[in-house]
């Protein structure tokens, strides 16, 4: 028998993390609110539902939720479109309720992060009608443009350049009361605020000081990368040039986005929260989270923890194992996108990994549900910030849903033969707490998305009670994630041949914990040997493992099953090998 293996990675995070800060290995819990849990029988999930589902989530062991935007809107898209930054969308309460579920969550010792949204606003928000009526004060609070000569047309004008918008279509929009384009990256009813103005910049740190000030513990910051766009010169914008990503000229792929993404002002604004962030931090020395979101280069995301002189995000999001990975990926893809990102972090900085968001379909739909728990797994077993998006936890899956069902704008600006290519809402459909009406996420049977047929088998209630079951693993990965190895300790992660990966992680004078997960769809064989010299136990399994846990290792050969994963505990003072294996030995 040949077994092959090759050690990938030797990282001694204990002197990378410090002092043991409350977010450095927290878990960091996504709730997209209108899904999580109805309290008024609407069909709309609220702040009420949420606050009435945090013991939940204290005893699952998350350390703090993030909402997605509950600030006022007409529900464009979903909550980005924010037409008043200083108050809450009816649907889902007001400020009382937000107030009572901010004290709620702090006697629970649960940080609540919100979802800032600083690249536009909705085209109702006062500021932008006061500048399409040119008011002094906000004439330039958005990004116009007279656009260009129509040489067809002397009495017409054409949109300043071919920049295009992500949900399809041109990014200009001609406003009629103005006369002039305005700027939207998103839908039209999203307009671009403009950042080289400085009244802007002043104005959207004073939005993160409302809510600081009214308790909230961080930000997640939504759609960095577009903040800035190129300045004009002459006054004219240039056109961006073709990507040969796509075939489609509306489909926001077919640019390469030079001009408007990931402009150099960006990082520096990112660096200007933080400051406001710290403002905070050093009254009280409660670190107030800053996490960012950009789908950028590995190079640029490192630039957003900051340059040495200022500090910038907390946590730039580690969208790697989204975007890198799929469900034909292997151990050896796995191992290298983990390294990509720890093989990158700057001194002093702290690891993260996301797996899944409201932009994103479902981790069990991606890799399939075989793999719930082997994901989960790899997730929290990782030094650093895990972040779940809620639903992962007990495995729920995408839910079809017709054309005349859908209302993600960015399916909805598309046509019925391709809407499901650019459709959110399979993985945006009500969480599923129990098998009574709606999941238990509504007492109404009609919910703003359809509840997923599977609810009467994936759902909460069924998983608490079940002898084994992904919710069950899950909490004691969570469990896990508390004990001083996973705290402090070193990681070493390894590929033992294509389809097993393993992730040990140690610390002096504590027990060894190693995953060891099999992606593939085969049995495997693992050398134990190479790991740990020592006695080892089941510490924990996966749902579908024949192994009970607590019980011996029999053997330094580990033969995994299809798709199995285990955590394996050694005790503490046991050698730990660590060998430097060759892949080709």
């Amino acid at each position: 028998m040949r077994i092959f293996s090759v050690t990938v990675l030797c990282l001694c995070y204990s002197e990378i993390l410090g002092d043991l800060d409350w977010w450095k290995t927290a878990n960091i819990y996504q709730i997209y609110p209108r899904s999580f849990k109805d309290s008024n029988g609407d069909g709309i999930g609220d702040l009420n539902g949420i606050t009435e589902r945090l013991p939940y989530l204290k005893d699952l062991g998350i350390h703090a939720v993030w909402l997605s935007p509950i600030f006022k809107s007409p529900m464009k898209d979903f909550g980005y479109d924010i037409s008043d930054f200083y108050d809450i969308q009816p649907e889902y309460g007001t400020i009382q309720d937000f107030e009572h579920l901010l004290k709620v969550a702090h006697d629970l010792n649960i940080r609540v992060l919100l979802d800032f949204v600083p690249n536009h606003s909705s085209d109702e928000n006062e500021w932008f009608v006061k500048s399409a009526n040119r008011d002094p004060d906000f004439e330039d609070f958005y990004v116009w443009h007279p656009g260009k000569e129509d040489p067809s047309d002397a009495t017409k004008k054409l949109p300043p350049s071919n920049w295009l918008s992500v949900f399809r279509g041109s990014a200009w929009r001609l406003h009629e009361g103005r006369g002039e384009y305005y700027l939207h990256q998103f839908v039209y009813q999203q307009p671009d605020l403009n950042y080289r103005n400085p009244k802007v910049v002043d104005q959207m740190k004073d939005v993160l000081r409302f809510w600081l000030n009214k308790g909230v513990d961080g930000f997640r910051i939504d759609a960095v990368p577009h903040l800035y766009e190129i300045a004009p010169k002459n006054g004219q914008y240039p056109d961006e040039p073709k990507s040969g990503n796509s075939d489609d000229p509306d489909n926001s792929a077919y640019l390469d986005h030079i001009y408007t993404q990931n402009q150099p002002e960006t990082v520096q604004m990112v660096y200007q929260w933080r400051e406001v962030l710290d403002e905070f931090t050093n009254r009280d020395q409660n670190t107030r989270l800053m996490l960012t979101e950009a789908y950028s280069n590995i190079d640029i995301l490192m630039t957003y923890y900051g340059d040495g002189v200022k500090n910038g995000s907390h946590v730039p999001f580690n969208f790697f194992l989204i975007t890198q990975l799929n469900n034909d990926s292997n151990a050896i893809n796995f191992h290298k996108t983990i390294r990509l990102w720890l093989d990158k972090l700057p001194q002093d900085c702290i690891a993260n990994w996301v797996i899944g968001n409201h932009d994103q379909r479902r981790v069990a739909s991606r890799f399939g549900t075989y793999r719930i728990d082997v994901i989960n797994m790899i997730l929290n077993t990782l030094p650093g910030v895990s972040i779940t998006y809620n639903g992962e936890e007990i495995g729920m899956t995408d839910v079809f849903l017709t054309w005349e069902e859908t209302v993600d704008p960015a399916a909805c600006n598309s046509d019925p033969q391709h809407y499901q290519e650019f459709s959110r809402d399979p993985e945006r459909t009500p969480f599923q707490w129990d098998d009574s009406t709606s999941s238990g996420f509504s007492t109404n049977p009609k919910t703003w998305l359809p509840v997923s047929p599977l609810y009467k088998e994936v759902n909460v209630k069924v998983e608490r009670s079940s002898r084994r079951s992904h919710y069950k693993v899950y909490r004691k990965l969570l469990q896990l994630r508390r004990t001083p190895t996973l705290q402090k300790g070193n990681v070493e992660t390894r590929t033992h041949g294509e389809n097993v990966l393993s992730i040990t992680r140690s610390h002096p004078g504590e027990d060894t914990f190693i995953t060891v997960v099999n992606i593939g769809p085969d049995h495997e064989m693992v050398d134990l040997r190479e790991l740990f010299s020592g006695r080892l136990i089941f510490h924990i399994v996966s749902v579908s493992s024949s192994r009970q846990e607590g019980d011996p290792v029999k053997g330094p050969i580990l033969d995994l099953g299809p798709h199995e994963g285990v955590i394996l505990k050694g005790s503490a003072g046991a050698s730990y090998f660590g060998y430097l294996i060759d892949n080709e030995a």
